[in-house]
């Protein structure tokens, strides 16, 4: 009887032990990430009012995406809720607020909360399918101000593009190169295909240097799109590293072509400043800059700080935008080549 009872409990303990790593093991694979954000943001070289010049009503801003509201504002709850199997795995990528709105504007009103949705099934150890909804794999920044070292955005990253809709492969070909090849929807057309239009995608990598491509008609669009982007970075010292992004896109002669370098320093393990340096220039009438001059260019020098405190980073940034022709407007509402901001974000990653 001793010894049957000794059993039992030495199975009831081994049970328990069992059940205990399984729960582990399965806690594991779920995990559940995100931010919130909010900033402040005043013009320091013009007005921070909306005028009406009869044609609708205007921000007097820079025409870059998220950060485009003066006073106290919002940008995003972001909620990330995703699995992680050994061979299969999702993410669902929530978004709300106005940053969130503007990364997903051209979503239908019943999913323009889903910034990312998407499965994928990990062939081999060097192949990986991905099926669904993904943020763009061109440009230096991303949508989530957790990724970016700038608050506000650069004119590159603003037009695009910022999302896909498709199927992708991603190939490990050596430790150091890598190889992406997709084909989509057309651009940051989440959940529909409303003319039988693709576009197809490719990504070369070597060692953190990222060469991408993108190619097709864009909905309703009568002329092919192309665009080339290089991005990359180098750390120069343990305290010092420099971005890099240049970009090219052309739809028949009309797009936009920039650079941008991105140079970061440490101060200590809680502070870094960082400054944005870029040029962007439009091909022909395409409308970012906001001149209505064609081949309008701008020069964007962004500013910032970042000082960490456990999951807060606060973000103080002082930017100046300085056009080719008149694309601002200064106290008087008379149009000027320039303007100066002064931002305060606040971010909480968890």
């Amino acid at each position: 009887m001793k010894k049957i009872i000794i059993a039992l409990l030495l199975l009831s303990i081994s049970v328990n032990v069992f059940g205990q790593d399984e729960t582990e093991e399965q806690t594991k694979k779920f995990n559940f990430s995100g931010s919130v954000d909010a900033y402040y943001k005043t013009n320091l070289s013009g007005p921070n009012t909306a005028y009406d010049d009869g044609d609708g009503s205007y921000f007097l801003t820079p025409g870059t995406s998220f950060v485009n509201r003066s006073g106290f504002s919002l940008g995003m709850a972001n909620l990330i809720a995703s699995y992680e199997g050994e061979k299969v795995g999702f993410v669902a990528d929530l978004v709300f607020g106005p940053r969130g709105e503007d990364a997903v504007f051209l979503s239908s009103p019943s999913t323009n909360i889903v910034n990312q949705l998407y499965v994928y099934w990990n062939v081999s150890d060097k192949i990986t399918l991905t099926f669904g909804n993904f943020n763009t794999f061109l440009g230096y920044e991303v949508i989530s101000p957790v990724g970016n070292f700038n608050y506000s955005t650069s004119y590159m990253f603003s037009y695009g593009p910022f999302s896909h809709t498709g199927l992708k492969a991603d190939f490990a070909l050596s430790e150091d190169f890598s190889l992406m090849l997709a084909v989509m929807n057309s651009t940051d057309f989440t959940e529909i295909n409303l003319d039988g239009s693709y576009t197809l995608g490719a990504q070369f990598g070597y060692k953190g240097q990222y060469l991408n491509f993108i190619y097709g008609n864009q909905t309703f669009a009568t002329d092919a799109t192309f665009q080339v982007d290089y991005t990359g970075g180098f750390d120069l010292s343990d305290s010092f590293y420099l971005g890099i992004n240049a970009t090219y896109n052309d739809t028949d002669g009309t797009g936009f072509a920039g650079a941008a370098l991105y140079p970061q320093y440490a101060t200590s393990d809680s502070f870094k400043i960082g400054l944005r340096a870029e040029y962007f220039v439009e091909n022909g009438d395409f409308g970012a800059i906001g001149t209505g001059v064609e081949d309008s260019s701008v020069f964007a020098a962004t500013l910032t700080g970042s000082y960490v405190i456990d999951n807060l980073t606060i973000k103080p940034e002082l930017r100046l935008d300085s056009a080719s022709d008149d694309a601002f407007w200064d106290n008087d509402l008379m149009p000027k080549k320039s303007l100066s901001s002064f931002a305060l974000a606040a971010i909480y990653a968890f």
